[in-house]
């Protein structure tokens, strides 16, 4: 149970020991009825608070037979009464001052407060971002951690929703997820909110709920935490290009409205730092240094420390992957991403066609395994309308040719883990596999 809760119960108890001095005193000045209606909603009131104290302890929680036990005094007297038995007020405050103290101790004692964790990602392909956190919260039994995947939208041209989005059920079968519906943000107020969308209203290609902007999240907790999910090469402080470009992902609300923000790196951090300086004034670098953290990113650490044996390889894969002789080909994690392809678009349209036409003449020795970003539709959808037929020519051959893998699951790290090597754009997915010491080629669209 969480503070908020155990508070609201103690609160309540308080009430009855109110309660029991006007029983006292009604039925000292012979106002019968009061009096009786004054057990009755003292009755009622310790029902209430046993239905609370199951729903969050369970029914074992030595705190209801307390309030059972309680119920039944009040009965006793409320009969007695009734049937017109002169009361011993002495012996009836005695009995309602010990079941409350009986109480009250079991409320203190047995009723355990337990801090609330709660993780919020949208695309079941970015839960890398936060699995590691998740981990450790749910392991610890000092804490209840909560996954609740939020609904997000996909964006047309202009701007305005297209498609309404909601991937609960494609998380990993080893996640408990709660539906974003079932969880009262308002009257649970837990202790830690954690996000990997950072951009509210500030969305291109798509828009999570406006519940889950960071400008309302932050009324439901003293700590929202964000933690990008994505991964950057290592800054370079006086490199200007690089710093004018990490702007444009350290000036979010994700960023300046959360009470922590978890970077990849302590020169990741130093990076964010001097951008949130330069922008709100020197007066602000306490305030960022506080609240930036090189701690690392979940998904470096997620991916140094996975096998192949944790994955499970869909069989239609496994007869791309074997050679007739029961050899294993090579693997090849194909990567197009959504910058390079803004950036030269109907050049890149091209250099995918090659790339794969490449990739299928060498497929007795090579197996593809072409994974776009998961965003990649949706971007081309939004930002590049009139190339979208043609992209979608370019997955509906390569998907019925059927040499190579196409990968859309939410797994991005089964692709790094199995694959031998990397070939494609600069991206995020470069950054993990340097971490995984397996050979790099990024693609040129202008080769």
């Amino acid at each position: 149970m969480q503070k908020p809760q155990k508070e609201f119960l103690l609160n309540q108890l308080n009430t009855l020991s109110e309660n029991h001095e006007v029983i006292c005193d009604t039925l000292a000045e012979e106002d019968l009825e009061k009096g009786l209606n004054t057990l009755v909603s003292c009755q009622e009131k310790a029902i209430a608070l046993g239905e609370v104290i199951e729903k969050f302890e369970g029914e074992g929680c030595p705190s209801i037979k307390k309030l059972e036990n309680y119920c039944e005094l009040l009965y006793d007297i409320h009969v007695a009464v009734s049937n017109g038995n002169s009361p011993d007020l002495d012996e009836i405050k005695g009995k309602l001052s010990s079941a409350y103290e009986d109480i009250k101790v079991s409320f203190e004692n047995d009723i355990k407060v337990k801090k609330e964790a709660v993780f919020l990602p949208y695309k079941a392909s970015m839960w890398d971002a936060l699995e590691t956190i998740w981990k450790k919260y749910d392991a610890d039994p000092e804490w209840d951690a909560y996954v609740i995947p939020i609904p997000y939208f996909e964006l047309n041209p202009e701007g305005q929703v297209s498609k309404r989005v909601y991937e609960g059920a494609s998380f990993p079968k080893d996640v408990p997820v709660v539906s974003f519906k079932e969880y009262d943000f308002a009257a649970r107020r837990p202790d830690e909110i954690y996000i990997i969308n950072p951009y509210d209203d500030r969305g291109f290609v798509t828009t999570v709920d406006p519940f889950f902007y960071t400008t309302n999240l932050k009324n439901f907790t003293d700590c929202l935490v964000y933690v990008p999910y994505f991964v950057l090469d290592e800054p370079v402080l006086n490199n200007l290009s690089y710093m004018e470009n990490l702007k444009g992902f350290v000036l979010l609300p994700g960023v300046t409205n959360s009470n922590k923000v978890i970077v990849q790196s302590e020169k990741m951090r130093e990076a964010y730092i001097k951008i949130l300086v330069d922008k709100f004034g020197e007066k602000s670098k306490e305030i960022w240094e506080k609240r930036i953290f090189g701690t690392g990113s979940p998904k470096i650490e997620k991916i140094l420390n996975a096998k192949i044996t944790d994955y499970e390889i869909p069989e239609d894969w496994e007869k791309k992957i074997i050679k007739p002789d029961g050899t294993r080909k090579k693997i090849v994690l194909y990567n197009t991403s959504l910058g390079a392809f803004l950036d030269n678009s109907e050049l890149m349209i091209k250099k995918i066609e090659r790339a794969l036409e490449i990739f299928k003449e060498n497929k007795d020795e090579i197996t593809l395994l072409w994974r776009p970003h998961p965003l990649l539709i949706s971007t081309i959808s939004s930002m590049r309308p009139e190339l979208l037929d043609d992209y979608m020519k370019i997955v509906n051959k390569y998907k019925a040719d059927d040499f190579g893998i196409y990968d859309e699951s939410p797994d991005m790290d089964r692709a790094l883990v199995i694959s031998d090597a990397y070939y494609g754009d600069q991206s995020s997915l470069v950054v993990l596999y340097e971490k995984i010491n397996k050979p790099i080629m990024i693609q040129n669209v202008f080769v």
